[in-house]
């Protein structure tokens, strides 16, 4: 684990893997809301990493964090959001022979998962989003989509992730959902925050999602 200065009221906290990266922002987040923290603005997380901007003495609490010991600890609580699917992706055969399933049990795998969402990126509103477990991974297609339709629910990684808009993607595209990830009309406009528990609810076939 490396603390790193970045700026002049911010730390970049590098971690090794993923876990630790939960571990810790799930760990500044509860030291926060008990008032062991201290002031900090906005905590960022990333894969490896979490941000912790606007911190008044960026040196003083560089220097405890080095010195913390933080444990695995799962994300408590959180918002929990409920998205229809259309199990209806391009790729939806090629995930199902990845898991070894048939195509008509991919939604039953998906849905029967709690997600939760790890950080954010990429374009505004898009969550990576983890609950599969590493036995589902599946690696991105070896020729990106020139363009992806908006709504479209994909898979990648560890990952389950959901374009907001049209954009050139190398995700597995397993799904549609007419659900808006940003809205700059609502407050907040991303739908789709770390912490946020989504559950993913498949349509009736034949219903909009």
């Amino acid at each position: 684990m490396r603390v790193l200065t970045v700026g002049e009221d911010a730390l970049l906290i590098d971690l090794a893997t993923p876990g630790e990266a939960r571990s810790w922002h799930a760990e500044l987040l509860r030291r926060r809301g008990e008032g062991g923290l201290g002031p900090v603005r906005e905590i960022v997380p990333g894969e490896r990493t979490v941000l912790l901007s606007g911190v008044p003495d960026a040196a003083a609490l560089r220097a405890e964090l080095r010195g913390w010991s933080v444990t695995a600890r799962a994300a408590a609580g959180g918002p929990l959001v409920e998205i229809p699917v259309r199990y209806d992706g391009p790729d939806l055969a090629v995930v199902a022979e990845r898991w070894g399933v048939r195509p008509e049990e991919v939604a039953g795998v998906h849905s029967g998962a709690e997600h939760r969402v790890a950080f954010c990126g990429f374009a505004p509103g898009f969550a990576y989003m983890t609950g599969l477990g590493e036995r589902y991974g599946v690696p991105r297609r070896a020729e990106p989509r020139t363009s992806v339709p908006a709504g479209s629910v994909a898979v990648a990684g560890p990952y389950t992730g959901i374009y907001p808009r049209s954009s050139p993607g190398g995700w597995q595209l397993i799904g549609t959902t007419s659900v808006r990830l940003w809205d700059l009309a609502r407050e907040p406009a991303a739908l789709l925050a770390p912490g946020t528990r989504v559950r993913f609810v498949p349509a009736p076939e034949g219903a909009g999602a």
